[in-house]
């Protein structure tokens, strides 16, 4: 079940970033997170106070989570997009974790099918996204999602140097 997160849900999420950022550090994933830098709890309480921070749960346990909003990094104004929408009409998910030990259960494939049904719900048919170049794992699902990837920028991100971000887009038909 996907549903908009409470302040209960917090400790769970920043676990989730917690045994992401472990992944990274023993060399398990390429994620291009650090940690203390990006994501930290603070993250997801701030997403939590605008009310667009989203879990997914199963039996009871929280095993991901998302940030679903219109929120357009500012780098995403240097590329020309595919489809050009009034910001109003876009919809951009952010911060999708699931849970390491929920691996293969397809709940990051069940989240953006949420976030693309969520979008239509609001009236955006154009989504947005970004990613590190360096996870190829994310790269992977989302090219097998539909959505193309529109352009590689380099840039610090949420505090991490040297970032590459790989924007992406899908245009839903209405």
């Amino acid at each position: 079940m996907i549903r908009k997160a409470t302040a209960s849900d917090i400790d769970a999420v920043a676990r989730i970033y917690d045994e992401i950022h472990q992944m990274e550090e023993s060399g398990e994933a390429v994620i291009g997170w650090i940690r203390g830098v990006y994501p930290t709890k603070a993250i997801a309480e701030e997403a939590l106070r605008r009310d667009d921070l989203f879990v997914i749960e199963k039996d009871g346990e929280v095993l991901g989570s998302g940030i679903i909003n219109k929120i357009q990094v500012s780098d995403y104004a240097r590329v020309q997009w595919e489809h050009e929408a009034d910001a109003d009409q876009v919809c951009v998910l952010h911060t999708l974790t699931i849970s390491p030990r929920a691996g293969k259960m397809g709940l990051g494939r069940q989240f953006v099918d949420f976030y693309e049904a969520y979008a239509l719900e609001n009236g955006c048919f154009e989504l947005r996204i970004d990613t590190n170049e360096r996870n190829l794992v994310a790269r992977r699902m989302y090219a097998k999602l539909g959505y193309k990837e529109i352009a590689v920028v380099p840039t610090v991100f949420n505090g991490i140097p040297d970032v590459n971000m790989v924007l992406l887009e899908k245009f839903l038909n209405r």
